[in-house]
């Protein structure tokens, strides 16, 4: 009863023409390496070669193939190109966030450097997570590109794994270890923390207070300042912390709370964003930056020498980073010799009116 139900349904009209819809997709209007080759008045392994290989080509040729290419709208297949020369020309960049002109600026000469090199870059966002790092990382490498480049030093077990398994160039951006994965470009934070300290101490300070953001790098930041306090005999660095990403709001709303513990001659802040939000709030509180309070951010970010007043900051190169790591992967994935593997662009610290 049941079959003999099931074997008129699926001669019902209505039903068959639905299947046969669903079976015959309508076929795609995509133009094809033959329309190129068509409409170039050239042969399609000719039209191939000028795509996939255009340095074997002549010049005049390769121009004419790709102005057939606009014409019809082909796209071409990189992958198929990738598995005959084994290059996609894609680098994966891996960031913790992009809401934040600390990386912007890094990411943005990274891909203008690639470029110029004939890459592209595929970019994740990790949110500061060792598993959504791990997890992207993996899903990356499934698009074989030819190298990637990481935040940071400090990665999961299982995503160490699964770099050194696919066997690709890797650099590593924005820290500083003498055992990279691979290779690296960065600064020591621990070094950016004993600097800042040392030049506050200099300036007289000792009562700091601190508003933080909890990263591994701001906490290099942080370990470095408190020791270099530590063998003045300043071991009271009472400390907000507040999420990321930082904001002025944050850091408005920090200063408030870190006033509950106490009083303070100079507020350290990890970010210069967090620093602006501080400055404006002390000053809706009636006191002047830096005769009452002083304040000092990290990163010198664009609006940091614009503020009033502007904010004393540690400047670090984030072009530099992106530019010379781009420089790092091209010549590797090129086998063009180099003989440094780690790049350490330094820092300085910036001297403004809040501090």
């Amino acid at each position: 009863m049941t079959r003999s139900i099931m074997n008129n349904a699926l001669t019902h009209p209505a039903i068959t023409t639905r299947l046969t819809t669903l079976k015959s997709p309508k076929p795609s209007n995509a133009p094809t390496l033959e329309d190129v080759a068509r409409h170039a008045g050239l042969s399609p392994m000719t039209v191939s070669r000028a795509l996939n290989n255009p340095q074997v080509v002549r010049p005049k040729t390769v121009e004419k193939v790709m102005q057939a290419v606009r014409a019809t709208g082909y796209i071409p297949n990189a992958l198929a190109g990738g598995l005959a020369s084994r290059r996609s020309k894609l680098i994966a960049v891996v960031v913790p966030q992009i809401n934040n002109n600390m990386f912007v600026d890094t990411i943005q000469a990274l891909s203008d450097e690639l470029a110029l090199r004939g890459y592209h870059i595929l970019l994740s966002v990790t949110g500061y997570s060792e598993q959504t790092e791990a997890d992207l990382v993996a899903t990356l490498l499934s698009r074989r590109p030819d190298g990637v480049v990481l935040t940071g030093i400090h990665h999961s077990a299982e995503m160490k794994k699964v770099i050194f398994n696919a066997a690709i160039p890797v650099v590593e951006i924005w820290d500083l270890t003498p055992t990279p994965l691979d290779m690296l470009v960065g600064f020591s934070h621990e070094k950016v923390g004993q600097a800042t300290a040392e030049y506050l101490l200099q300036a007289g300070y000792r009562r700091p207070g601190l508003l933080w953001t909890p990263d591994r790098r701001a906490d290099q930041r942080k370990h470095g300042l408190s020791e270099t306090f530590k063998r003045q005999g300043i071991t009271a660095l009472p400390q907000i912390d507040v999420p990321l990403p930082a904001s002025l709001a944050l850091g408005r709303e920090g200063l408030t709370r870190l006033f509950a513990d106490g009083e303070f001659d100079v507020i350290v802040c990890s970010s210069d964003t967090l620093a602006q939000g501080a400055i404006m709030e002390a000053e809706s509180r009636g006191l002047t930056v830096p005769q009452d309070i002083a304040v000092i951010g990290f990163g010198d970010l664009d609006f940091a020498a614009s503020n009033r007043p502007a904010i004393t900051t540690v400047s670090v190169d984030r072009r530099a980073i992106g530019q010379h790591a781009a420089t790092l992967l091209a010549d590797r994935i090129e086998h063009i010799p180099r003989e440094e593997a780690i790049i350490d662009i330094g820092f300085h610290l910036v001297k403004r009116q809040s501090a």
